[in-house]
């Protein structure tokens, strides 16, 4: 089966009780058991639900894996697959991620006793050494946010199974439509499912998918106790979306490609990074290992006076913290997505304060380069 067929229909069987095409949201939380000492399928929403089962299953599916749990967020995914480091065990994690993964890594994971290593998981050798003996995972994503580095995951595989050390790619700005790290080895691949999962920016959401059944039981657990789970209702919505992912998809890369070519030509405009540029460094490794290099462009401009104005002279790009979303939104990632990361660890890897961060929408792309020229022209 196809990824547009499974995506349509994979956990989406019409109701069995009504013949409903598309089965209602079970907006439950407890269920009638059948007798005072049985068992029933389903106990306490927060430990399952069927709604959540079926997002589930497609995004299972989607994956190529084994199993998948959804979760309240993206962060809450991260959360839960940090519990797989135990305190006086490393995570090697790459040092270009999403902020708010470098602020639960150094917040919350290192003071309960895991060492996190911030790693430039590109350089052979750096990684090398950040990968000692009590290294439990390396955590890293490609295309990375925001500099949409691109990381050779076959080569991080390889060199992570001769130590005995998990693999954990956030798959989030690829999404499963371009890329499917569990078929280049990786042990789990995460979602934001707030971003192109769902794509319509009106809910929050989260995924992991793995092939590793002990791995599955941990993140399940952690999940039941903490109670990290999303409504029925949004995973109703994600489920819906999902439907249409492909289509969106297309669009986004589309779009992206023709304003990341425009951009790279324009003056005001000091440097372009989109994976699919002839110029971009790691462009073979990115064809060889996804079908595709998605909807997110960054790009500096002369300085932060420079970069501000340019987002405040934009009139259909919507300044916003998220991406993903069916509309086009832009931000500085030194003053949002990476807010919380300290300047010297920001400016170290590449983030400076005139970077913009865009996440391409599925406009008419004419209208989104007018924007683009016309805020231009106002510098």
């Amino acid at each position: 089966m196809k990824f547009s067929t499974k995506a349509l229909h994979v956990g989406q069987e019409p109701d069995p009780h009504t013949g409903a095409v598309v089965p209602p949201p079970y907006l439950v939380s407890i269920y009638e058991k059948p007798s005072a000492l049985e068992m029933n399928e389903y106990e306490y929403s927060r430990l399952d639900n069927p709604t959540r089962r079926s997002l589930e299953e497609n995004i299972a599916a989607l994956e190529n894996a084994k199993r998948a749990l959804s979760f309240g967020s993206g962060m809450a995914a991260i959360a839960a697959v940090a519990q797989l480091a135990k305190p006086g065990e490393r995570i090697v994690a790459a040092r270009n991620v999403y902020g708010g993964a470098y602020r639960y890594f150094e917040t919350v994971s290192k003071p309960a006793g895991v060492e996190i290593e911030w790693t430039d998981v590109n350089d052979d050798e750096a990684l090398e050494r950040a990968t000692t003996d009590n290294a439990k995972m390396i955590f890293f994503e490609t295309p990375s946010n925001p500099l949409l580095e691109i990381t050779d995951v076959r080569r991080v595989v390889e060199f992570a199974k001769s130590r005995g050390v998990l693999t954990v790619l956030d798959n989030t700005f690829a999404t499963p439509y371009l890329q499917n790290p569990l078929d280049l080895g990786a042990d789990v691949a995460l979602h934001s499912t707030t971003k192109y999962l769902n794509g319509h920016s009106d809910l929050l959401g989260g995924a992991a998918a793995t092939n590793d059944d002990e791995i599955a039981n941990v993140l399940w657990a952690h999940r039941a106790s903490a109670g990290a789970i999303p409504s029925a209702f949004d995973c109703w919505l994600t489920l819906r979306s999902i439907k249409t992912l492909s289509l969106r998809m297309e669009r986004h890369e589309s779009n992206a490609r023709k304003i990341a070519e425009f951009i790279a030509d324009q003056p005001k405009i000091e440097k372009t990074l989109y994976p699919g540029l002839p110029d971009h460094p790691r462009r073979e490794i990115g064809e060889r290992q996804s079908r595709g290099y998605g909807g997110m462009i960054s790009f500096e401009l002369a300085n932060k006076d420079a970069a501000v104005r340019f987002l405040d002279s934009l009139e259909l790009f919507v300044v916003a913290e998220s991406l993903g979303g069916v509309e086009s939104l832009i931000g500085l990632p030194w003053e949002m997505s990476h807010k919380t990361m300290p300047p010297e660890f920001k400016e170290k890897v590449g983030i400076t304060d005139r970077l913009v961060r865009m996440s391409v929408g599925i406009e008419d792309v004419e209208d989104l380069l007018a924007d683009i020229e016309r805020a231009l022209g106002r510098l």
